[in-house]
């Protein structure tokens, strides 16, 4: 069974998508079951990969995230009194975003490192 707002890969297609609404059934990409993608916060990778909120401003790693072309991060995602907002990167971006509310909580993908939340 899925949860809300889980995140799910495809190891084929590289489709990606968030859970919206729960079911009871499997979640199926090009013929294959899709990969849940754990949060994580902590390991070898923390350093340039958990979200650092800083009022409005979520900026990921203490040690800036690269945005290159094979490695960035994808979006962001914040957490204000249950709602969500989110905001897209691409390549070449600072690896942060400004939001118009202080996060709860904040959340992140990389597309080589995956999904990563604040502490």
């Amino acid at each position: 069974m899925t949860e809300l707002h889980q995140i799910y890969k495809c190891n084929v297609c590289g489709n990606i998508v968030e859970v919206l609404h729960t079911g009871k059934g499997e979640l199926v990409c090009c013929g294959q079951p899709m990969e849940l993608k754990k949060e994580q916060s902590e390991g070898e990778y923390a350093e340039k990969h958990a979200p650092v909120i800083e009022g409005n401003k979520v900026k990921i790693g203490k040690v800036p995230h690269p945005m290159e072309e094979k490695h960035y991060i994808e979006w962001i995602e914040i957490t204000v009194n249950g709602k969500t907002g989110k905001q897209f990167l691409k390549p070449g971006d600072k690896p942060e975003a400004e939001f118009f509310a202080t996060p709860e909580k904040a959340r992140m993908y990389c597309n080589v490192h995956g999904l990563w939340k604040s502490k």
